[in-house]
């Protein structure tokens, strides 16, 4: 009976990830054993609609989870956005979580973010991997791989350049499909039994094949139809490149820095992990970069 399957819940739900993992979820699961929490829950109207709990739920607003939280058994806990404050906004969430009755959590992390990832995503990760060993519950974390959709407008400028500049050095990585992270995640959060485990599990979500810098630009070149050369910079020229002449865009300088700790953590071998989880946690084959970019790349033309 669907009364007697566990309540489900999504943190984060307007955002791209937690939307389509819930879309997942519903293809296979009853509606009113699903809630949804969100900061702006108006944006989360179609899912009121088919029956979904839609609730508002800040993690810089504790006194906002308690209510939302109320009632799940397994929780999703997409990462927050904001990397200054999220240390203690995953920590808040988490508490709160354990506190209203979920049985089990289930983290999306990123690869590797123990120190000495240089990665400015990592800090904010590792410590909230870290609370959630602390906290003597059952969970299961998803390491995900960088984005394969991210990847969309570096092909593009490479190809329009002829050149793709990078600080990537040798180092390799196995870019993986948001929606395979959602499917990943989805699939997690519909397991039928997690035992009587303490402590987690920990996966890496990821592409099925790593890709160097010299890989990236071959295959951007194929894609274009042009040839396209790798031309590897220092982390200083490559932020320098990206900031150009708007050395007074502090917010510019900001993404500057995070695309380049990216390219960092590549180049010192923490964004190396190919893995077949998403098959074995899905049942069916990870989306090939490849793929990702010649239909992201078909529709970019087709709307210019």
């Amino acid at each position: 009976m669907a009364n007697d399957r566990p309540k489900l819940l999504i943190t984060g739900a307007s955002g791209q990830l937690a939307r389509r993992a819930a879309e997942i979820v519903l293809e296979s699961y009853p509606p009113e054993r699903l809630t949804l929490v969100s900061r702006n829950p108006n944006g989360l109207a179609e899912f009121a609609a088919r029956g979904v709990a839609v609730r508002r739920g800040d993690f810089a607003d504790p006194g906002s989870l308690s209510e939302a939280f109320a009632g799940a058994q397994r929780l999703l806990l997409v990462s927050a956005t904001d990397l200054e404050k999220r240390i203690v906004q995953h920590a808040t969430a988490i508490d709160a979580a354990l506190a209203a009755g979920v049985r089990h959590l289930i983290y999306t992390s990123g690869l590797e973010p123990a120190p000495p990832n240089p990665a400015v995503v990592a800090p904010s990760h590792y410590a909230t991997e870290q609370h959630l060993a602390r906290s003597g519950a059952t969970f299961t974390v998803l390491r995900n791989s960088l984005y394969a959709d991210f990847q969309v407008p570096e092909a593009a400028r490479a190809i329009e350049a002829g050149r793709l500049m990078h600080n990537r050095g040798e180092g390799l990585t196995a870019y993986v499909a948001r929606e395979d992270c959602a499917a990943a995640a989805a699939a997690v959060l519909l397991e039928e039994d997690y035992g009587d485990r303490c402590g987690g599990a920990v996966y890496d979500i990821t592409g099925p094949v790593a890709y160097s810098a010299t890989d990236l630009a071959g295959l951007y070149a194929a894609l274009g139809g042009k040839p396209v050369r790798a031309e590897p910079l220092s982390d200083a020229a490559f932020i320098a490149r990206l900031v150009g002449d708007a050395t007074d865009d502090d917010h510019l300088k900001y993404g500057a820095a995070l695309v380049a700790s990216f390219g960092r953590s590549i180049r010192e071998g923490f964004m190396s992990s190919c893995t077949d989880t998403v098959e074995t946690l899905t049942g069916r084959p990870a989306r090939n970069l490849r793929d990702v970019l010649r239909e992201s790349l078909a529709s970019e033309v087709s709307t210019k």
